[in-house]
This record gives C-alpha cells, sequence and structure tokens, in this order.
C-alpha cells in the first residue's frame, strides 16, 4: 500500500499543529489504520485517492461539517469519506478518533468479491455521524490492539477486514449517470471469476484468461483491469491469499499442501507473497488467528 505519509486525509491530519498521532500501522492488503487526538482545529480534505472510514472513540461533540454547522458528533459516531470527494471540516474542543485508510484496490476487490458488480459501476456513499454499533465496537476493538505487536497486527488486520466488508455491504450505491465504456460483459467477468476460483491451485497465465474472451493479451489486460479494477495478476495473487487465509483459519493443514493448493510454486514462495502483503509469516497469521 501507499506508505502512510503519501495518504492524503493522514498527511492533512499530521501537518495540524493541534493533532497527535497516538497509533499507526500498515496492516497489509491496502488497509492502514490510525488512531488521532485532536482539538481547536479546522481540516480540510481535497479528493484523497483512497477510502477514510472512521470512528469518534472519545468526545467530538463540537465537531461539524463546515457546510453543516447544525450537525455535531459524538462518541461511537462513524463517518465515510470516500476517495475523490472534499470535505471540510471544524473541531471546537477535544476528539479522539480513529481512521482507517482503504486503496482503491482493495475496495475494487471488494466490489467483485462480496457485491459481483464492477467497481466502476459502484461508488462508496459519503456518510457523516452514521450510527451503526456494530461497526463502532470493531473499531473500539481495532484500537484497542498492540499494532507494533506482529500478531496483534494481524488481529487488527483481519477486524479491519470485517469494517470494509460491512461498509461495502451496506454503503456502496451505483453510480448515477455513468455509461461505461470499454470492459468485459458482465456474463464474461462472472465467467472469469468462477474460472479462477476453481483454478487457483493451477497455473494461470494471461494468454489463458485472454483466450476464454476471445482477445488478445494486450486488450484483455485493459478491459480486466477496466473491470476489476487492478490487473490480472494482481487480481489473481489477492484471491490466492484470500484463499490461503481461509486455510490457515481452518486448521493445521502443513503449510506445503497450503502453498500448492493456492497456486504457489513452493512453501518458500508462498511465505515471501504472505509476507509481502501481510508483513508476517502464514506460520504467525495462523498462530495469531488461532491464539
Amino acid at each position: 500500500m501507499t506508505p502512510l505519509t503519501q495518504l492524503q486525509v493522514f498527511t492533512a491530519m499530521q501537518a495540524s499543529p493541534h493533532a497527535c498521532l497516538e497509533l499507526s500501522a500498515h496492516l497489509g492488503d491496502g488497509l492502514a489504520a490510525a488512531l488521532w487526538s485532536n482539538r481547536d482545529d479546522a481540516r480540510d480534505y481535497q479528493a484523497p485517492s483512497h477510502h477514510t472510514l472512521s470512528c469518534y472513540i472519545a468526545d467530538g461533540t463540537g465537531t461539524f461539517r463546515r457546510q453543516r454547522p447544525a450537525d455535531k458528533g459524538a462518541p461511537g459516531k462513524l463517518c465515510i469519506m470516500p476517495a475523490g470527494h472534499e470535505s471540510n471540516w471544524v473541531v471546537n474542543g477535544g476528539i479522539r478518533l480513529a481512521h482507517l485508510y482503504v486503496s482503491e484496490a482493495q475496495f475494487a476487490l471488494g466490489c467483485v468479491r462480496l457485491l459481483d458488480r464492477e467497481p466502476r459501476e459502484l461508488q462508496l456513499q459519503e456518510a457523516t455521524f452514521l450510527d451503526d454499533p456494530q461497526q463502532a465496537v470493531r473499531f473500539r476493538q481495532l484500537i484497542g490492539l498492540a499494532w507494533d505487536e506482529p500478531g496483534e497486527r494481524l488481529l487488527a488486520s483481519s477486524l479491519a477486514h470485517a469494517i470494509v466488508d460491512h461498509a461495502l455491504l451496506s454503503q456502496v450505491g451505483l453510480r448515477h449517470g455513468l455509461r461505461l465504456k470499454g470492459g468485459l460483459a458482465p456474463n464474461l467477468r462472472r465467467q472469469l471469476v468462477d474460472y479462477i476460483e476453481a483454478h487457483l491451485d493451477q497455473p494461470i497465465t494471461l494468454g489463458e484468461l485472454a483466450l476464454r474472451c476471445n482477445l488478445s493479451e494486450y486488450h484483455f489486460a485493459r478491459m480486466f483491469r477496466s473491470s476489476f479494477g487492478l490487473p490480472p495478476h494482481q487480481y489473481l495473487l489477492a484471491r490466492r491469499l484470500h484463499q490461503a487465509c481461509q486455510l490457515l483459519r481452518l486448521g493445521v493443514m502443513p503449510l506445503g499442501e497450503i502453498a500448492l493448493m493456492c497456486g504457489f510454486a513452493s512453501a518458500s514462495h508462498f511465505s515471501n507473497r504472505f509476507r509481502q502483503a501481510f508483513a508476517a509469516t502464514p506460520g504467525e497469521y495462523r498462530a495469531a488467528i488461532r491464539g
């Protein structure tokens, strides 16, 4: 994922003379989190390239959006700031809040996996001071973990995924007035998803996928990215790692066997890819989740 210091909402908070960063961490899979305290401030977020989900942990009763001064925050309230949107905030008094930063690629994967839609068809809907007790509990659990300890950071990653999945299922709507150009037909997209899921344990080449759509590799790669929000190789790796996580959660299957079932050439190749995504080995992930 993009370094925290290049995430626009994070850097806007960091630039405040009053904001204090209590915790921050990359959680793998295009997710990062931060815990902030702030007071007597004004913050503007200009069309960030990432989504931000936030939860007020304490105070915040004097916080409002500049265009809506009558609506005030409170502990447990949630806000959703989609990528590309502008928002302007005023903080009177104190506030303590948690941020979860979500990459566009992770949002795209969720649109395909959970909603069976093209990511470009969908929009994460902006929300201010939303009441969602289930999400608020997850955020409080998230900040209760020690993100600098590998095992607890992996648990934090699992919680972050649950928060994002919930937001995708409850706060995503169709983009209005959008005329899609390019991309794969819906039936081809679904066939590809089903084919990839059924063959994760086998080598899958770009040429093989392109042939199934009767396209050249070049045109297929462009159309795939339009429909899935990321290139074929990144999508395939993400699905393999997702299946690996599911298998690691379920039992004590040897890591070499999991590697082969998820299409990795060897246990070492699996471990290297897993570490790149989650900053932990598969064994550490299994120990953290089962512990």
